[in-house]
């Protein structure tokens, strides 16, 4: 019988893929959570750091993956 060689591709034969995808994924949960926050503050917060309560809440409501 004869042997059958399986080759596999290490796995930093992609190198970065991996570190690409947490980033982006980090990049979005941080996102959504500064967004929500961001819904959370009041008026003289939201004056503090330059935005009206309109601005804070079109940011706000922009899904996640809206940068």
């Amino acid at each position: 019988m004869p042997q059958v060689r399986i080759e596999t591709l290490p796995l930093r034969a992609r190198p970065g893929v991996v570190a690409r995808l947490i980033q982006t994924v980090t990049i979005l949960v941080t996102r959504r959570r500064d967004r929500q926050r961001l819904g959370r503050l009041d008026a003289h917060l939201l004056r503090d750091i330059g935005l009206d309560a309109q601005d804070a809440r079109r940011e706000s409501d922009k899904p996640f993956w809206q940068p």
